[in-house]
């Protein structure tokens, strides 16, 4: 028995060099290992041994067994590891290549122009705030010396949720929060969202503001206008010039609107500035002494400025924007050409 054995071993050592596919294996373990096999065959013939044998020639098939198995579990190996590279080879990736369909992305002209804005501010030392877009009427208008029925509140076509509520029209509703509760000397701006009812190619019901307030001792339209001029000329270049024009606000008391040198033809007239060389762009002025005193700041003590203006008109500017819904369309053919 222990001859036969060893036969038998030698002999599938044999033909499973010679096994060459998965088929052909698996036939190799029917005839070897299964159920009707070879070595099952030696081990039903051990009852016809003395007893003492037994456990001999039971632990020499328990080993050629083993041994079997090895051998076929390292011939499986082998295949699946072929099997795998004809499959890497056949379905091959070069992850070096540049994927495919993947666009790079960037930001959006509005933001582009919010960053930049904010930036050149934050550099002089003002300190961004923020406010409520669902604001009072009190913050609205009543704190920034525009009364109920106040002829300037037909300026704004705002957008009322009951009659002391609304989506605010200006974010110099920031302000006035922020007069009351900031103890002066302090330079802010208040940028974000509001909302009036216009809308066409310049104008959209929802649209974007930044507003400057500088509250100090002996502020005057001089700082005022070294302060934009810094401001702009980062925003358009150090050639941009300013100029300033008797206006009205009711919040500022002397007000000017604030031209600015146009930033493509840079102030020898085009098309974009209608041949003047300039742009209307911003609103600003000295702080009416009445909307200090109405925020609890002394007006015979401290004095201030502020400025205002749309930051969806710079964007469009700046990117030669026609029409400013081009901006909210999320037209990916726009979006390209912002890149």
């Amino acid at each position: 028995m222990q001859e036969k054995l060893k036969m038998l071993s030698e002999q599938a050592k044999a033909e499973l060099k010679e096994v060459k596919d998965v088929a052909s294996l698996n036939n190799f373990k029917v005839k070897y290992l299964g159920k009707q096999g070879l070595l099952t065959e030696i081990l039903r013939g051990m009852r016809d041994l003395p007893a003492e044998q037994r456990p001999v020639i039971g632990a020499l098939v328990n080993q050629v067994r083993q041994d079997i198995e090895n051998q076929t579990a390292q011939k499986q190996a082998e295949f699946d590891k072929m099997e795998l590279e004809k499959e890497l080879a056949k379905n091959f990736i070069d992850i070096t290549e540049p994927a495919k369909g993947h666009e790079k992305g960037a930001l959006h002209p509005l933001s582009k122009v919010f960053d930049l804005l904010i930036d050149s501010c934050v550099a002089m030392g003002f300190k961004v705030v923020e406010g409520p877009e669902v604001e009072l009427d009190y913050f609205n208008f009543e704190a920034l010396n525009i009364p109920k029925n106040h002829p300037s509140r037909d300026m704004q076509d705002t957008f009322f949720v009951t009659d002391n509520i609304l989506l605010r029209s200006q974010t110099s509703s920031v302000q006035a929060r922020a007069m009351q509760t900031l103890k002066p000397p302090f330079k802010i701006i208040s940028p974000g969202r509001v909302y009036r009812n216009d809308s066409d190619a310049t104008h959209s019901p929802v649209f974007h503001q930044m507003e400057g307030l500088v509250i100090d001792e002996n502020i005057s339209m001089a700082d005022l206008k070294s302060m934009l001029t810094v401001l702009m000329r980062r925003t358009f270049g150090e050639q941009t010039q300013i100029r300033f024009r008797p206006s009205f606000f009711p919040f500022t008391e002397p007000s000017v609107e604030v031209d600015v040198t146009c930033p493509s033809c840079h102030g020898e007239g085009c098309r974009l500035c209608k041949g003047t060389g300039f742009m209307e762009l911003l609103g600003a002025g000295i702080v009416n002494p009445k909307v200090l005193e109405e925020n609890g700041i002394d007006s015979k003590k401290y004095r201030g400025f502020a400025f205002g203006f749309g930051v969806d008109r710079v964007a469009m500017v700046k990117n030669s924007i026609s029409d400013i819904r081009s901006m909210f369309k999320n037209d990916i053919r726009f979006l390209k050409q912002m890149k």
